[in-house]
C-alpha cells in the first residue's frame, strides 16, 4: 500500500475515515496512520477492521491491491494493545503468508503500528538464513508477534520449547488459497495444532477457491464472510459495457493480448520495452531459467542500453531476491524480469504496465500478475503474449470475467535474433542459459493447467528455438521421441558448441580442465574394454539385417522407457534438471 497522495475522492477509497470506525481506533494507531498519509479506508478496511476489533473471525475475499495488509495489521495491533504486557517468550499473534517477499513486506507495513505498543517484540521468520540464527535471536530477545512463511514458522515451533502460545490472541493467514496451492497444508495444520482454540482468526485472499472451506475447518468459529469486489468500468466506458460490468478487474486496468509466432515474440517484446522506456514495467516468464537467460541476454542488445533490467525468481538466494526487490521498488522507470514469485501480494509502487511474455501455468495466477498495476484506484495496463494456437485462452478468460482486447503486432520491427545469437557465440554462459531456458520452458509448458488450450504436442519447436535465439536445437527426449515441428529453425552453420568459450576466464579455465578429464576417462574406458587382437570373431558380425533391426528396436524402446522413468522422477522432484540432463545425455549440449 502507498498512502501519501491517496485522499478521497479517490475511487479506491470509501468516505469512511479511520477515525470514524467503531469500535474506535486508539490515538497512537490513528497518529501512525496520519503519519503514513492514510485518512480514508478502502472498502476491505472499512468492512474488516471493525469485525476483527469486535473479536469476530473473518474470511475475506478482496481484489489484489485493495489494502488487505492494513485490514489485518490494524486490528491485530488494537487487540494486542488490550492485553496485559507480555513476557519475552509469550506469543500473542501470528501472521502467515506464502512467500518470503510477502512476509517481509507485511513486516515493514506493520512496523510503525507495532511501534505504538510497549514491550511487544515482532520477529520475521523466513527461509534464506540459518534457522539456528533465528532461534538464538528469539532465545536472547524474545518474540511476541511472529510474521513469516509456513515452513520456517513450523520449523521454529517444532525445535523450540521455550515459546508460549497459550495466550495467543490472533492468527492471520494471508493469501490463504495460495498457502494451500503451494502445498503448505501439512505445516499449517501443524502450526494450528499448537495454538489455543479460543482466538481470533482471519483468512485473507484475492480469490476464494476451496481455501476457505479447507482452512475454516482449522479453527474459524462462525466466520463473517467479507467479499469486496473491485470497482468495474461504467456502462459507457466502451462498447462492451455488459462484459465490463461483470468484470473482476478494476476500472483502471486495461488488459490486451498480442498474438504472434514464437520466433517473433522477442522482437515484439523489445519493441514494447523501447516504446515504453519511461515506464515502470514487470515482465513475467514461465520458469526461473527463462528469467536467468533473458536477464543475461537483453543487456547485450544495443537497443536495450540505458535500461534498468532487474531479475527476480524463486531459485535466487534470499539476499539476492531482497536486493532485486529493493532495487526495483524505488525506480520511476525500469523493467523487472520475474516468475510468479512476484505475482501475488507484493506491493511495488508505481508499476505502469505488466507484460506476460509467457501465460502462467495456473490461470488463477493471471489476475494476480496483472494486479501488480492499477492498484488503489490508479491506472495501469497489462499485455499477454499468445501464440496463434493459444487464441482460445482469450475466450477462456472472458468466461472468467477477465475481458481482453486485441493489440496489433508492431510492423517493421528490427530482427534482433541475429544479435541474440551473436551474444551466445561470444559467451558460453549465454549459450548455456539459452539451452536451459528452452528445455525448462518446454517441460513447464507440458504442465499447463489448461492443457486443452496449451497443447504441448503442437508446439512448433523450430520457431520456439529461433525465438530463444538458439544456435542449435538441443537433443531432448521431447524432441527426439515426438514429432514436434522443427520447421522454421535455421541452425548456425560450421559451428561446434564445444568451441564456444566463457567470457569469464576462470570458468573457461575450469571448463577446459573438465574437458581434458572427460576425454582421458573416455580413452581409459576404450583401452580397458578393447578386445585382444587374437580374440575370436564374435557371432554378432554374422547377424542378418533383420536381426540387427530387431536389436536396434529393442534398444530404442529401452531408451524411451528409461527417459520416461527419469522424466517421472524429475516431476516428483527426486532428481533436478541438472541430474536429468546428465542421465539423458543432454548435458554435453550445455
Amino acid at each position: 500500500m502507498t498512502g501519501g497522495e491517496d485522499h478521497n475522492p479517490n475511487k479506491a477509497l470509501t468516505t469512511t475515515k479511520f477515525s470514524d470506525l467503531n469500535p474506535p481506533l486508539s490515538e497512537p494507531v490513528l497518529e501512525a496512520l496520519r503519519d503514513s498519509g492514510f485518512e480514508f479506508c478502502t472498502p476491505v478496511q472499512a468492512a474488516t477492521i471493525p469485525l476483527l476489533c469486535s473479536y469476530k473471525d473473518v474470511a475475506v475475499d478482496a481484489a489484489t491491491g485493495s489494502g488487505k495488509t492494513l485490514a489485518f495489521v490494524i486490528p491485530l495491533v488494537e487487540i494486542l494493545r488490550r492485553t496485559a504486557t507480555p513476557k519475552p517468550h509469550q506469543v500473542l499473534g501470528i501472521i502467515i503468508s506464502p512467500t518470503r517477499e510477502l512476509s517481509s513486506q507485511i513486516f515493514k507495513v506493520a512496523e510503525p503500528f507495532i511501534a505504538t505498543l510497549s514491550n511487544v517484540r515482532p520477529m520475521l521468520l523466513v527461509g534464506g538464513a540459518e534457522v539456528k540464527t533465528d532461534m538464538s535471536q528469539i532465545e536472547e530477545e524474545g518474540a511476541n508477534l511472529l510474521i513469516g512463511t509456513p515452513g520456517r514458522l513450523n520449523d521454529i515451533m517444532e525445535r523450540m520449547d521455550g515459546l508460549d502460545y497459550r495466550d495467543l490472541e490472533i492468527l492471520i493467514l494471508d493469501e490463504a488459497d495460495r498457502l494451500l496451492d503451494m502445498g503448505f497444508q501439512k505445516q499449517i495444520s501443524s502450526i494450528i495444532s499448537r495454538l489455543p482454540k479460543l482466538r481470533r482468526t482471519g483468512l485473507f485472499s484475492a480469490t476464494q477457491t476451496k481455501a476457505i472451506e479447507e482452512l475454516s475447518k482449522a479453527g474459524l468459529r462462525n466466520p463473517v464472510r467479507v467479499e469486496v469486489k473491485a470497482e468495474v468500468k461504467g456502462q459507457n466506458d466502451n462498447a462492451s459495457s455488459q462484459e465490463n460490468s461483470s468484470s473482476i478487474t478494476p476500472s483502471g486496468l486495461h488488459i490486451e493480448y498480442l498474438q504472434c509466432e514464437a520466433d517473433k515474440k522477442p522482437l515484439q517484446l523489445i519493441d514494447l520495452l523501447i516504446r515504453n522506456k519511461a515506464q515502470k514495467m514487470i515482465v513475467y516468464f514461465m520458469t526461473c531459467a527463462c528469467v536467468d537467460y533473458w536477464g543475461a541476454v537483453l543487456p547485450c542488445l544495443p537497443s536495450m542500453k540505458g535500461f534498468s533490467l532487474i531479475s527476480l525468481h524463486g531459485k535466487m538466494k534470499q539476499a539476492a531476491r531482497e536486493k532485486a526487490l529493493a532495487s526495483f521498488t524505488p525506480l520511476s522507470s525500469g523493467v523487472l524480469l520475474c516468475t510468479d514469485v512476484a505475482a501475488r501480494g507484493l506491493d511495488i509502487p508505481g508499476v505502469d504496465c505488466i507484460v506476460q511474455y509467457d501465460p502462467p501455468q495456473d490461470p488463477n495466477v493471471f489476475i494476480h500478475r496483472v494486479g501488480r498495476t492499477a492498484r488503489m484506484g490508479r491506472q495501469g495496463a497489462a499485455i499477454v503474449f499468445l501464440l496463434p494456437k493459444e487464441e482460445a485462452y482469450v475466450e477462456f478468460l472472458r468466461i472468467r470475467r477477465v475481458p481482453l482486447e486485441e493489440r496489433q503486432c508492431s510492423d517493421d520491427v528490427p530482427d534482433i535474433i541475429p544479435q541474440i545469437r551473436s551474444a551466445a557465440k561470444k559467451d558460453r554462459d549465454i549459450m548455456e542459459k539459452g539451452l536451459r531456458a528452452f528445455v525448462s520452458f518446454v517441460r513447464a509448458y507440458k504442465e499447463h493447467h489448461c492443457s486443452f488450450i496449451f497443447r504441448w504436442k503442437e508446439l512448433e519447436i523450430g520457431k520456439l528455438g529461433m525465438g530463444f535465439g538458439l544456435l542449435q536445437l538441443p537433443s531432448m527426449p521431447e524432441v527426439k521421441h515426438y514429432s514436434l515441428s522443427t520447421a522454421g529453425f535455421v541452425p548456425v552453420e560450421d559451428l561446434h558448441l564445444e568451441d564456444i568459450k566463457f567470457k569469464d576466464k576462470s570458468r573457461e579455465k575450469q571448463r577446459k580442465k573438465n574437458l581434458k578429464e572427460r576425454q582421458a576417462a573416455k580413452e581409459e574406458k576404450k583401452t580397458k574394454f578393447k578386445a585382444p587382437s587374437n580374440a575370436p570373431i564374435t557371432a554378432t558380425r554374422k547377424k542378418t539385417a533383420r536381426q540387427r533391426r530387431a536389436v536396434q528396436t529393442t534398444e530404442d524402446a529401452d531408451e524411451l522407457e528409461r527417459d520416461y522413468r527419469l522424466l517421472k522422477k524429475l516431476k516428483k522432484g527426486t532428481i533436478d534438471e541438472n541430474e536429468f540432463a546428465k542421465l539423458t545425455g543432454t548435458e554435453d549440449l550445455l
